[in-house]
């Protein structure tokens, strides 16, 4: 009998996957947001409920594919490249070269 060894992996058991609709959901609402919420107040300005695990699963997702970042305070970041705030300043910026 062989024996699996997962390392540096939490088992969650009672959380369960995320849908692609409830990440685009908390992208939406992240990428629309005017201040930095954080995770409690994000999860409140939700549209729908989700469970508190399911909701940090999709944070973790987010973090790893680089699309949020956590500031000192524990604010979350939007990052992603695809934000109307950087394209209307990249726009508007001057060219160095």
């Amino acid at each position: 009998m062989s024996k699996v060894i997962l390392k540096n992996k939490k088992l969650k058991a009672n959380v369960s996957n995320p849908t692609l609709d409830t990440i685009k959901m908390v992208e939406q609402t992240l990428s629309k947001s005017s201040q930095y919420p954080s995770k409690n107040s994000l999860w409140r300005a939700l549209p729908r409920q989700m469970q508190y695990p399911t909701f940090k699963a999709v944070l973790d997702y987010l973090e790893e594919s680089n699309k949020i970042i956590y500031d000192k305070d524990g604010s979350i970041v939007w990052i992603f490249a695809d934000n109307s705030k950087l394209k209307k300043l990249l726009k508007t910026s001057k060219s160095l070269l």
